[in-house]
């Protein structure tokens, strides 16, 4: 059955008010155009309501995004996420609105800010505050979008403006959320929330409380808001190879600031301090607990996995993101995910 989904970043509501969880899939933009291919159309096939890319040292996000727009013409399409930094806000506007065009109003747009020392190495780009350049930025992006006069602001500002194409004004717009300033800020401003790397007690601890109080200082409902939780995810009846994998994948995480005070906050700052401690890489794969990859990811027979997801369910998310762990097989996990 197709999952419920989003109009224009409103959820869907069920009987008596409940939220419709959904389920979406990370789709890798690495190896293979024929496999990404494949991914999506069996996401299609099984009722995901959305298929995304992340903005990695691989293909394009939002290029792969238009490729697979006409092979999965059912599922919406979503970036998780794309940095600010990397495009221009007017840059980034059209280009979202071609991609909304060309897949019929499916695409939404999840924006984050990427690491300093990518932004620095790969594009000569400097983040300064956070926080205010992405509000500046979606400010802008929103306006732009609107054919509305771009507000100023201390880093943003643009005199772009569409001409013989009007985009859809409200394309969903979503941020990647790590800290209580960026959630609280996604609250405010956004149609939903990326997270990536937070362990479902983080979710239901920190993410849900801060954004129900965005939300409502905000004048805006709650549920009127999109939870889309990254879940590390197998089906296997080995769980070693994906536990050693998502270890290996985890590994450049615990190295980068933001997600390391996010780590503490979820109270695996013992993790933290032990990844430090370590000699060694192999040290430092190890000083990632279990308990830490229990309450991250969905790893297991199909029962554990579809336990794992409720977990995160419970927790509020209300959209979980299955990915893909290295050396496992995305299309079993993808059709366990979806109860098949």
């Amino acid at each position: 059955m197709k999952q419920g989904v989003m109009e224009h970043g409103v959820m869907d509501h069920g009987a008596m008010g409940q939220r419709v969880m959904k389920l979406s899939a990370l789709i890798p933009t690495t190896g293979e155009f024929g496999q990404i291919v494949r991914h999506a159309r069996l996401a299609d096939e099984l009722g995901f309501e959305s298929i995304n890319c992340s903005h990695i040292a691989a293909r394009d996000s939002f290029t792969t995004l238009a490729a697979l727009a006409s092979v999965a013409p059912q599922v919406r399409l979503g970036t998780a996420v794309a940095p600010i930094y990397h495009r221009s806000p007017a840059s980034m506007a059209q280009t979202a609105a071609t991609l909304d065009d060309l897949s019929g109003g499916r695409f939404r747009l999840g924006l984050g800010t990427g690491h300093r020392v990518t932004m620095s190495s790969w594009h000569g780009q400097q983040i300064g505050k956070p926080l205010e350049e992405m509000r500046g930025y979606v400010s802008v992006v929103r306006a732009l979008l609107a054919g509305e006069v771009v507000p100023n602001g201390s880093r943003w500002s643009s005199t772009f403006s569409f001409t013989g194409f009007t985009p859809r004004r409200d394309i969903p717009i979503y941020l990647a959320g790590l800290s209580a300033g960026m959630i609280r800020l996604a609250g405010e401003i956004a149609d939903g929330i990326v997270l990536w790397a937070c362990p479902a007690s983080y979710v239901r601890d920190v993410v849900v409380p801060e954004l129900h109080a965005a939300r409502l200082a905000a004048g805006k409902d709650p549920l009127a808001f999109d939870i889309v939780a990254a879940v590390p995810a197998a089906a296997t009846d080995d769980s070693g190879p994906a536990e050693a994998g998502i270890r290996a994948e985890l590994h450049r995480y615990f190295g980068l600031p933001f997600y390391r005070t996010m780590f503490r906050t979820a109270g695996y700052g013992d993790d933290v301090a032990a990844y430090d401690a370590a000699g060694d890489r192999e040290r430092q794969l190890a000083a990632i607990s279990d308990g830490f990859i229990d309450d991250l990811c969905a790893i297991g027979d199909g029962n554990s996995v579809t336990k794992a997801l409720d977990r995160f369910r419970s927790a509020g998310a209300t959209n979980i993101m299955i990915t893909n762990i290295r050396d496992t097989d995305f299309g079993a996990t993808m059709r366990a995910a979806a109860g098949g």
